[in-house]
């Protein structure tokens, strides 16, 4: 009997520490990397405490203003004159007999105020002070006719630009420095020469950007949800529609910025070598977040301005809904801007590889963009 010896084909590739690499394709590498990034994340409790954070503050922030707000006026009415304005203007309106059983009902607080008829029209009765919705209900006003009814509440107005610009603002910066610790660390602690060994480098790279970018968007998806579910209980139905396309805007302006911001902190995170070393290079990073959070919170009543920012990366995922809500971009302008995005994206993407290949494996202090792009691996 003859054994023949087979032997499965290797690839004889090395990594920048001259071992060889292990055959593994770059997605299963890829997903691999991600995997590892993802299980760490989800058994972190301060990643768990502070999602929880935001769905309760988003909760609150949709559901407790209605909640203090209270229901409509409660209103005891003697007679039917005023009967028909009361229930037009959505009051709950009870009916008694006479005068002294709507006083009764005043003063043991089981109503808001009482309306009974007299010789001059109507009287309003109340405890201490008359509810405006009362009054307002009974009031003769002219005629009104709106000429933009759909404009923004003033206060809305100033809310949403801040809303949108500090969810991207303060993920960007969280995921952000976590992903430069953690490329950093394996850094430190030379743990990266291991990874490097087992899968390619470009693969690390995008594995990181991929787990952050993962867990960053179900984070928005679930403050999106809670804030439907916040209105939905609320009866807040104008808002919801005002809100609908912005939000549906946004989250895929959010997922390509927070991609192409997440591959500039992987290569922040390679520069150095020490943890306590992050804060000098990071600088110029998180400018690129805070300079278009405070352009579009500050400038969205410039138009001009908007329309700019719609169109640079940086500040697109934030720009753009906001122009969206408010009415003032047309139907092609946030696809024309989410190209552009997109390239913008790609292009540092392709940067971005090329100087974290170049700065991993340089354990030997700090490395400049100018070593990284000339020493890729």
């Amino acid at each position: 009997m003859t054994l023949t010896n087979q032997t499965r084909p290797v690839d004889t590739s090395t990594t920048g520490t001259g071992t060889p690499r292990a055959t593994t394709s770059f997605w299963q590498a890829v997903g691999l990397v991600a995997g590892r990034e993802i299980s760490t994340k989800l058994r972190d409790k301060a990643f768990l405490f502070s999602t929880i954070f935001f769905l309760l503050t988003t909760l609150a922030a949709t559901v407790l203003p209605a909640l203090l707000a209270g229901g409509p006026s409660s209103v005891a009415v003697v007679g039917s004159q005023a009967t028909e304005a009361l229930d037009r203007a959505g009051l709950e309106v009870r009916t008694v007999a006479d005068e002294q059983a709507a006083r009764d009902l005043v003063l043991n607080e089981e109503v808001d105020a009482a309306v009974v008829a007299d010789a001059t029209g109507v009287r309003v009765l109340a405890l201490d002070e008359a509810p405006t919705d009362v009054v307002r209900a009974l009031s003769s006003a002219p005629p009104v006719q709106l000429l933009d009814p759909d404009a923004a509440d003033p206060v809305v107005r100033t809310l949403i630009p801040l809303a949108f610009g500090m969810i991207f603002f303060f993920t960007s910066i969280t995921f952000g420095v976590q992903i430069a610790q953690s490329v950093t660390e394996e850094k430190q602690t030379r743990i990266v020469e291991i990874l490097v060994a087992t899968v390619p480098v470009r693969a690390l790279l995008a594995g990181k950007v991929v787990a952050a970018s993962t867990l960053a968007i179900a984070q928005i998806v679930l403050i999106a949800l809670a804030a439907v579910v916040g209105m939905a209980v609320t009866d807040s139905g104008t808002m919801m529609s005002q809100l609908a396309p912005a939000i549906g805007w946004f989250i895929p302006f959010f997922v390509v910025g927070f991609v192409l911001l997440a591959a500039i902190w992987a290569v922040t995170g390679a520069l150095v070598s020490r943890q306590e070393d992050i804060g000098s290079v990071s600088m110029p990073v998180q400018l690129l977040v805070l300079v278009p959070f405070f352009a579009v919170v500050f400038g969205n009543d410039n138009s001009t301005l908007m329309t700019v920012l719609s169109y640079v990366p940086f500040s697109a995922p934030t720009a753009m809904p906001v122009r969206l809500f408010l009415g003032e971009a047309a139907p092609w302008e946030p696809v024309l801007a989410l190209v552009v995005l997109l390239a913008g994206a790609v292009a540092v993407l392709l940067l971005a590889a090329r100087l974290y290949e170049g700065s991993l494996l340089r354990t030997n202090g700090r490395t400049t963009l100018a070593a990284a792009w000339r020493d890729r691996g």
